[in-house]
């Protein structure tokens, strides 16, 4: 059974934006903190940014200032708007909760190159 589904990822110049979108099922969303999380090649997984039930929300340095996390409890669904892109963005990218993780997602891709 498929819990969690990421889209929205794609090819973008440096400097572009990507809105990504996670669709949970209701028993893994409702009343959990979530995230979205990228991997790179070669390199460990990481959290990028995480949004509280009530909607706070907190970032990594390295994205701070240019990704917004969005919920909503209601349809069960998060959004990563994703401005500035850089290259270092380039990244498989998933959503989870924040603590007792659920098997992951397929992904999805993010390319960020000229």
């Amino acid at each position: 059974q498929v819990q969690l589904v990421e889209s929205g990822g794609g090819l973008v110049q440096p400097g572009g934006s990507l809105r990504l979108s996670c669709a949970a099922a209701r028993n893994i969303f409702r009343n959990q903190n979530m995230g979205w999380y990228r991997q790179a090649p070669g390199k460990q997984r990481e959290l990028v940014a995480s949004i509280t039930v009530g909607g706070m929300t907190n970032y990594v340095d390295a994205v701070k200032g240019r990704f917004a996390i969005s919920r909503d409890n209601d349809k069960n669904t998060m959004v990563l708007q994703m401005n500035s892109l850089k290259p270092e963005d380039t990244a498989l990218y998933y959503c989870n909760r924040l603590s007792v993780l659920v098997p992951w997602g397929q992904g999805t891709q993010v390319t960020v190159s000229s």
